[in-house]
């Protein structure tokens, strides 16, 4: 039951897990991205841009939404586009695994910031790889694979 003593681990969960596990999926794509030597730029956030490094910024509402663009593969086939869209997504289930086996080893305690990592890294993989637009120039990263497939088009998506 959800009382008034969980709202602190909410609000945690809310502006500190979130977004950490929003870097972690868009680090997935850029891994990729820079495997497959491509150029690319990442934010995390949406409003206006806080702070900048390189090609990765931080907008004001830090919590809500990310994206990621890339150009340029130096191994630009059809199987490098799919893996960098599925980059996120498996960067999300690797972190999952390392958690629960940091839980089994002992190593991090049994708590609910950790379930509600976990939790939230399932949110992200879910809606990543539900095929749906989020809107007319914004898939998920599955309807952008069948985009790719579909109609031979490279699509940025937006997590």
């Amino acid at each position: 039951m959800f009382t008034l003593a969980d709202i602190p681990i909410f609000l945690m969960s809310l502006f500190i897990i979130l977004p950490l596990i929003t870097i972690i999926h868009q680090a997935g794509h850029v891994f990729f991205v820079w495997l497959f030597g491509g150029k690319l730029r990442f934010s995390i956030g949406a409003g206006k841009r806080l702070f900048g490094c390189g090609s990765f910024e931080v907008r004001r509402i830090y919590f809500w939404h990310s994206f990621f663009q890339y150009e340029e593969l130096k191994k630009d086939t059809t199987f490098s586009h799919i893996v960098i869209f599925l980059g996120g997504s498996l960067f999300n289930l690797i972190s999952i695994f390392i958690v629960n086996g940091l839980i089994t080893a002992g190593v991090l305690p049994t708590h609910i910031f950790f379930y509600n990592f976990v939790y939230f890294s399932i949110y992200f993989i879910f809606f990543a790889l539900f095929p749906a637009r989020y809107s007319e120039d914004h898939p998920s990263d599955t309807m952008a694979i069948y985009d790719l497939l579909k109609y031979g088009k490279k699509v940025d998506p937006l997590d």
